[in-house]
C-alpha cells in the first residue's frame, strides 16, 4: 500500500473530523444549520451526562436516532457532503456492501438500491441512486458505526448533452476524477484503484474521499478509556528541540485543564541562580475518550543556554505541585563525538517501552532518540498517546526525541495534529506543507532530514535538495517511515526522485521502518550495490516490537536482514568514524558496520 496524503483536502474536511483534531473548518451551509462538528459535539457531551460507561458501549444506531432531535437529525442527514449542479443529475452513492447498518437517511431522502455494482482489488460497493434537479445537493454521514471504506459518489446529468458543473462544495478542496476503471476514490490509499465500473457510469464526475471522513459521526462502539488518566501533577515531560540544541531546548507536559498555567524552573549545577519561564498551554480534546476528554498540553522552549552544560529541571506550578527533577545537556560547540539511537515501529509497544527503559542505563552518554514513524498505531486516539508515554517511562525527560511520522499517527488522510500538538519540532520543512513533520536539524558534524512519507513525495524534493546542497556537515542522513528497498512495498518514486538526491549529495544512510523487520543494505547508488559506503548510500529499516515474517524471500541488495523484533540502533560519530549497530533488548549486537571517512 502506497500512503500518500493530499493535505489539501485536510483544510476542508467537515466539521466532526475537525472537532477530532482540535481545530475548526469553514463551512458553505447557512450558518443558522448546525454543523456535523457541533450536532457530534453535543450529543456525546448530553451521552456522557446521561449513560454509564457500561451503557455507552451499548449505543446503537436505533437508541440515537431516538436521543437526536429532528434538527440535530437533519444536520447528519444533509450536511456531510454538499455541493450545487448546474444541470439536473442522477448522483450515484457506492456504498461498501460489508457496512452492517445503512445509513439512517440513506432511502428516506430518497435514494433507491439498484442492482449495479462498483469494485476495487479490496472492496465491492452496491450502487444507490438519486435524481436531483439543478441547484442544492445535500448528503448525510456515512453512518454512526467507524466503516473505513466510506462512501463516494458519481454524478452524472440526467439529459444526454448536459455538461455537469460542481460548485460550492463542503468540504472545500474536493477533487475529482472521471468514474473508470483505474481511478482512485481514497486520497489515503491512492494506489487502491476501480477494477469494475458499469458502462452506465463510465464518463461521470468522481467524488473522490479519504477513509477518515468514517469517524464523523462515530458514537456506535466508540468510546473508549484511557489507563493513564491526567492529574493536576505534570507528567508525559518531554524534551525535543525546535532550535539550535547547543542554547536551546523545548519542554512539553500535560496536566487536567483545570491547571490554568505552568513553568518551567532550571538551573545548571555551576550557578546557583534558578531560572524560570512560563509556559504555553493548548487545550487537546479527544471526544471519544470517556475518562479524559480534555487535557492541558503545556510548552516551554528554553533559550540563552550554555554549550556544553548540563541542567536541571522541573515543571508544574507552586499552587499544583511540580514533577520530578530531572536533567538535559546542551550540545557543545567545540568537535565533539556523539551518539543517538533511533527506534523503527514503536506502536506504542510495552515490549518496546521495556527495552527503550533499558537503552537509557545501557548507552547514558547518547544525545537524543528518534522514532521513524508508527509510534502509536491510531494517531487520533489520545489513548494510545497516553500508553506510549507510560511505557517509556521517563527516558524523554531526559534525552531529546525528535521523531517523524509514519502512516498510523498520521491515519486515514486525517493528517496528524494530535502528533503535532504532542512535539515541538522545527519548523523549517517545505512550504505550504504542515510544519513539524518534515524538517531538519544539526547536531555536531551530522546533518539529519526526517522526512515525512505521508506527504505528497513530489511537494518535498526541493526542499530535500536545498538541504542537502547547502550542507556543509561531514554525515548526512534521512529519517523517513517508508523504506525506499524492500520486499514488501515497492517505493519506486522515492528511488526516483529522492534516491538520486542521496546519490547526488551522497547521503551516509536511510534509516526507515513500516514493514517490520530489519534489513541493512549494501552501499546502494543509482539502485545498484556498489563496493563501499564512500560510493554510495546504505539504506536501514528497523521494528522495535515482537514480529515475525513467515514470507522471507531473498533481497540481492541487502548486507544483512533478520525477521523478528524487538531491537533498536545505537550510532556512535567521532569526527571521521561512524560505528553503527544493532541490539536486541538484551544488548546483544545482532549486528555492526563500521565507516570511516578520509
Amino acid at each position: 500500500m502506497n500512503y500518500k496524503l493530499l493535505s489539501s483536502l485536510l483544510l476542508g474536511l467537515s466539521g466532526g473530523v475537525a472537532g477530532l483534531l482540535s481545530c475548526k473548518s469553514t463551512a458553505n451551509f447557512p450558518t443558522t444549520v448546525p454543523t456535523v462538528e457541533n450536532v457530534m459535539d453535543g450529543a456525546v457531551t448530553r451521552l456522557y451526562d446521561k449513560l454509564t460507561p457500561a451503557q455507552l458501549d451499548t449505543v446503537s444506531q436505533p437508541y440515537l436516532l431516538n436521543f437526536l432531535d429532528e434538527t440535530e437529525k437533519n444536520s447528519l442527514a444533509t450536511q456531510y457532503w454538499t455541493f450545487d449542479v448546474n444541470v439536473p443529475v442522477v448522483v450515484s452513492l457506492m456504498r461498501h456492501q460489508d457496512q452492517k447498518v445503512v445509513p439512517f437517511w440513506l432511502e428516506k431522502s430518497g435514494f433507491k438500491k439498484t442492482s449495479l455494482l462498483v469494485k476495487n482489488e479490496e472492496y465491492t460497493y452496491e450502487v444507490w441512486q438519486k435524481k436531483y434537479d439543478k441547484g442544492r445537493v445535500e448528503l448525510g454521514v456515512n453512518g454512526f458505526d467507524k466503516h473505513r471504506p466510506v462512501y463516494f459518489l458519481s454524478v452524472g446529468a440526467q439529459k444526454d448533452g448536459d455538461k455537469v458543473e460542481i460548485t460550492n462544495v463542503f468540504p472545500e478542496n474536493q477533487t475529482f476524477a472521471e468514474t473508470k476503471v483505474g481511478a482512485f476514490t481514497y486520497h489515503d490509499w491512492d494506489d487502491l484503484v476501480l477494477t469494475e465500473v458499469p458502462n452506465e457510469l463510465a464518463g461521470e464526475i468522481l467524488f473522490q474521499t479519504i477513509r477518515g471522513r468514517a469517524r464523523e459521526a462515530h458514537m456506535v462502539g466508540a468510546f473508549r478509556q484511557t489507563p493513564y488518566p491526567s492529574s493536576t501533577k505534570p507528567d508525559q515531560v518531554l524534551l525535543t528541540w525546535s532550535n539550535d540544541p547547543a542554547t536551546s531546548v523545548s519542554i512539553q507536559w500535560r496536566t487536567q485543564p483545570t491547571v490554568a498555567s505552568s513553568q518551567v524552573q532550571y538551573w545548571s549545577a555551576a550557578s546557583a541562580d534558578t531560572l524560570k519561564t512560563a509556559a504555553e498551554v493548548f487545550k487537546m480534546e479527544d471526544r471519544l475518550l470517556r475518562n479524559d476528554r480534555y487535557i492541558h498540553r503545556f510548552t516551554a522552549k528554553l533559550s540563552g543556554l550554555t554549550p556544553a552544560t548540563t541542567y536541571y529541571y522541573r515543571v508544574g506550578s507552586p499552587e499544583k505541585g511540580w514533577s520530578e527533577v530531572a536533567s538535559f545537556k546542551t550540545q557543545a560547540t567545540s568537535p565533539e563525538a556523539f551518539s543517538f539511537i533511533w527506534f523503527g515501529d514503536t506502536h506504542k509497544s510495552p515490549d518496546w517501552g521495556n527495552m527503550a527503559r533499558q537503552t537509557l542505563t545501557r548507552h547514558p552518554e547518547v544525545s537524543f532518540y528518534s522514532i521513524i514513524g508508527d509510534l502509536v498505531s491510531t494517531g487520533l486516539n489520545r489513548d494510545e498517546w497516553d500508553e506510549f508515554f507510560h511505557h517509556s517511562g521517563s527516558i524523554f525527560s531526559q534525552k531529546p526525541l525528535m521523531p517523524i511520522p509514519g502512516n498510523h499517527d498520521s491515519q486515514d488522510g486525517l493528517g496528524a495534529a494530535m502528533y503535532q500538538n504532542t512535539f515541538d519540532l522545527p519548523t523549517n520543512g517545505p512550504d505550504k506543507l504542515p510544519g513539524e513533520r518534515t524538517y531538519s536539524f544539526q547536531y555536531q558534524n551530522a546533518q539529519f532530514l526526517m522526512i515525512d512519507g505521508t506527504f505528497p513525495i513530489d511537494a518535498q524534493t526541493k526542499w530535500i535538495e536545498q538541504q542537502l546542497a547547502n550542507s556543509k556537515a561531514k554525515w548526512k542522513f534521512v529519517m523517513v517511515h517508508f523504506p525506499p528497498y524492500n520486499f514488501e512495498e515497492d517505493y519506486a518514486q522515492i528511488r526516483k526522485e529522492w534516491g538520486v538526491l542521496f546519490d547526488k549529495y551522497h547521503v551516509d544512510m536511510v534509516m526507515s521502518g513500516h514493514v517490520h523487520y530489519y534489513m541493512r543494505s549494501k552501499p546502494m547508488r543509482a539502485e545498484r550495490a556498489v563496493e563501499s559506503p564512500a560510493q554510495g548510500t546504505i539504506y536501514t529499516i528497523s521494528i522495535s516490537i515482537p514480529s515475525k515474517h513467515t514470507y522471507w524471500p531473498e533481497e540481492p541488495y541487502a548486507a544483512a536482514r533478520f525477521q523478528s523484533g524487538p531491537v533498536y540502533q545505537h550510532l556512535k560519530i567521532d569526527n571521521n568514524q561512524l560505528i553503527y549497530r544493532c541490539l536486541d533488548t538484551n544488548g546483544k549486537v545482532k549486528d555492526e558496520l563500521k565507516i570511516t571517512k578520509e
